[in-house]
């Protein structure tokens, strides 16, 4: 994302891809009109796996917490469980009506199923309906905030929060000025946000209190001048964590810098002791006639002693020619 580099392409479909869900930094699911689901490596964009999955279109897939389940609904009127792990169908359940929206809870121990304006929740020990929530115009999209709360966007201004257990809206305030296309919900140390998209061209940030019965305070908004249709968050949060927190086996630009310049000071040193060494050496007859050593300067070893000597046996040779 920072180097806006492409790094990939999905070409193993047929058809228009319809959802795509990532697991990790490893793995993503994509699902497509011509009824499959396929398993990438996202660093090679290798299809590991293609699973057959619908008789028609896939139309939304969800990945279990545990990345060891995943949901799929279709426009065959299923609804299907699939074993990552060993890449096969688990459990078929035939609905009445195409769904649109599946999805798991935080913690894996319900999800839900949307079709129109209609919730489904169901508890996976049971893989049976436990109640149904209605809202009153068509459901766009859904975010679990809790393992029991959630927040349903549709074709209409308003945000409602439901709650999973009683089957009631909590909360419910006007986040746009036309229908909400698409909802998001992340958590950062301080805060509980959740970001809206709407027809108007607003995408706008919400602050959740603690309390879900109280409506969330607008934080920031943006307005695109574009029809949106839906959203994506990028959370760079591993990105950060590096940068703060530099390895030991890889030092920081500061460390380098300072490497860099105790080497320069340490050559330096060594420049000045060569200048010295030098001008010590002149002084003590290396080049001249005298081979004592002058006051102050210490006692020439004998093989510079040596060397002294074989350096004037050559000028008086040279002399005599």
């Amino acid at each position: 994302m920072k180097k806006k580099i492409d790094h990939g392409a999905l070409v193993h479909h047929n058809g228009t891809i319809t959802c795509l869900k990532f697991y990790g930094n490893r793995h993503l699911i994509s699902g497509a009109e011509d009824g499959l689901i396929c398993v990438w490596d996202a660093k090679k964009w290798e299809c590991l796996k293609s699973i057959k999955a619908h008789k028609g279109h896939v139309t939304f897939l969800s990945i279990h917490p545990s990345g060891k389940l995943a949901l799929s609904v279709g426009t065959d009127k299923t609804l299907r469980t699939w074993n990552l792990v060993e890449g096969r169908s688990a459990f078929i359940k035939n609905i009445k009506q195409n769904a649109h929206i599946v999805e798991w809870s935080p913690r894996g121990e319900r999800y839900i199923v949307v079709i129109l304006n209609k919730i489904n929740v169901y508890q996976l020990d049971t893989a049976s309906v436990s109640g149904t929530i209605t809202n009153e115009k068509r459901i766009s999209s859904v975010t679990f905030l809790s393992e029991s709360v959630l927040a349903v966007a549709g074709d209409e201004e308003v945000v409602r929060f439901f709650d999973c257990d009683s089957l009631t809206c909590v909360c419910e305030f006007k986040a746009h000025e036309n229908r909400v296309k698409d909802i998001f919900s992340f958590e950062d140390p301080e805060h509980h946000i959740i970001v809206t998209a709407s027809s108007d061209g607003f995408i706008k940030m919400w602050k959740l209190k603690q309390d879900k019965k109280v409506p969330p305070s607008l934080l920031c908004e943006v307005k695109t001048n574009a029809r949106l249709t839906c959203l994506g968050v990028w959370l760079d949060r591993v990105t950060d964590t590096q940068e703060s927190l530099p390895s030991a086996a890889e030092p920081s630009a500061v460390s380098k810098e300072q490497s860099k310049i105790n080497k320069r000071e340490a050559g330096d040193v060594v420049q000045e002791e060569e200048r010295q060494s030098k001008s010590n050496a002149k002084k003590c007859g290396l080049t001249g006639d005298s081979n004592k050593p002058t006051k102050g300067n210490t006692v020439v070893s004998t093989k510079k002693r040596k060397m002294v000597e074989m350096l004037e046996k050559k000028k008086r040779k040279k002399k005599k020619t």
